[in-house]
């Protein structure tokens, strides 16, 4: 093993990290350190013939590969392969007449949303600016404006892949259907995606921003929020936030966005002004590059340890049981509207989400104590929620594996398309179909 990675050096044009290596350490580590990710080697691929030769090398010398750009859904199911980075394959294409977009695997949802914004177009942008829209296509990919425009990965026009074998293929649902609908959504197990081909959409206004009130009066915000989600067109999506960060008092927010103009949007929020006087209120109209500023995630890389289910209703006795107790030891609870296009009919290994609510819960494990503190409130919130009990695959984390995903015929068929794309499990994905 150690004279075949030794042999990376000459095999790949990029940066090739060894154990011992100064930089090694934290070039393997994931994006969230609570994750412990041991890899034979790290790989920063120069480009797509880069991996290729890669993925050649690792064929002939019996290694597996786990590709990364960032590391925001790792789960630490590494153990001896080659971690291949793709952030050097960062170019964004804009076709506007076409609506259409070529983003390699590099490259952040942040940047493709100020590429597509200089034409009026937006593509469809998760909380986070800087997880890629590669990643989060193949996972299916929940979008701010999912309600209107469906799964991310329903977006999603032709793949540029590197196969199991070393071959560069162009992979569209003419070319090779069922590898095409797996990596719609089903992960990246099958072949190693360089870039993405995707439709845009007419973006001609954005209202949206972040409401925030002290969390006593989290039931009148959560009231006002089942009011607004019961009846909101498909350009309107709200998330309600229950949130406690260190130090700090508890408060519950509504985040909001609106295709569509000012008036318009006010009108739909307006039960949010009938409420008590806010903390602060930052919606207002906005280009869709600058989106994720709203929910103002974490750009630096730490700690977290996540739970995330479906809702299959919030009704007064679920509204009554969320706010029945101090989410502590979290730092947020979050209930995302879904529902409109993720509800239709989508030719996708999750299918159609139809379920009208989200669940996410984040808690920070700063030690063993804390971790179970979290995990166990965590358990606690889901067990006491009406919860489906499958989830995307975007919302499972370190403890989770695809079946807890898929339904068993989809997942059977995953399995089916991996075995026969890739029977040496050369391509190491963050949940295995095959796990």
């Amino acid at each position: 093993m150690t004279n075949a990675l030794n042999e990376l050096r000459t095999a790949v044009r990029g940066q090739v990290l060894l154990p011992g290596d100064a930089g090694f350490d934290t070039a393997r580590r994931p994006w969230n350190l609570a994750i412990e990710q041991p890899v034979a080697a790290v790989v920063e691929a120069a480009d797509a013939a880069d991996i290729a030769a890669l993925v050649g090398y690792a064929r002939t010398a019996g290694l597996g590969i786990a590709t990364q750009p960032g590391g925001h859904g790792a789960t630490g199911r590494t153990d001896g392969t080659v971690l291949l980075r793709t952030r050097r394959l960062d170019t964004v294409e804009i076709d506007p007449a076409a609506r259409r977009a070529r983003v390699g695997a590099g490259v952040p949802s942040g940047r493709l949303q100020a590429a597509a914004a200089e034409h009026g177009l937006t593509g469809l942008p998760g909380s986070s600016p800087i997880v890629t829209v590669t990643g989060v296509a193949l996972g299916g990919g929940l979008s701010w404006f999912g309600r209107a425009h469906g799964w991310i990965a329903d977006s999603v026009t032709a793949f540029d892949v590197v196969d199991a074998g070393g071959h560069q293929r162009h992979v569209t649902a003419d070319t090779d259907p069922d590898l095409f609908w797996a990596l719609r959504g089903g992960g990246g197990d099958y072949a190693i995606v360089t870039a993405l081909h995707l439709a845009l959409h007419p973006a001609p206004h954005l209202y949206g921003g972040r409401v925030l009130w002290p969390a006593e009066h989290a039931p009148a915000v959560l009231e006002a929020y089942r009011q607004i989600t019961a009846t909101a067109p498909d350009r309107l999506t709200a998330w309600l936030d229950l949130l406690h960060f260190p130090g700090a008092d508890p408060m519950v927010a509504v985040d909001a966005t609106y295709l569509g103009p000012a008036g318009e949007a006010r009108a739909l929020l307006a039960p949010l002004d009938a409420l008590a006087r806010p903390v602060s209120d930052s919606r207002r109209t906005m280009p869709v590059s600058e989106i994720g500023s709203i929910a103002a995630e974490p750009t630096d890389p730490s700690p977290g340890l996540s739970r995330g289910e479906l809702l299959t209703t919030l009704d007064d006795a679920a509204a009554k049981t969320l706010l029945a107790e101090p989410i502590a030891p979290l730092l947020s609870l979050q209930i995302r509207h879904l529902g409109g296009a993720f509800a239709r009919p989508s030719d996708s290994p999750f299918g159609p989400l139809t379920e009208p609510y989200s669940l996410y819960m984040l808690g920070i494990p700063t030690d063993p104590a804390a971790a179970r503190a979290v995990a166990a409130k965590q358990r606690a919130v889901a067990e006491a929620l009406p919860v489906s009990g499958r989830k995307p695959i975007t919302y499972l984390n370190a403890t989770e594996t695809a079946a807890d995903a898929f339904a068993p015929a989809a997942l059977d068929r995953l399995r089916d398309i991996k075995h026969r794309h890739d029977p040496g499990d050369t391509i190491r994905s963050n949940f295995p179909v095959q796990g």
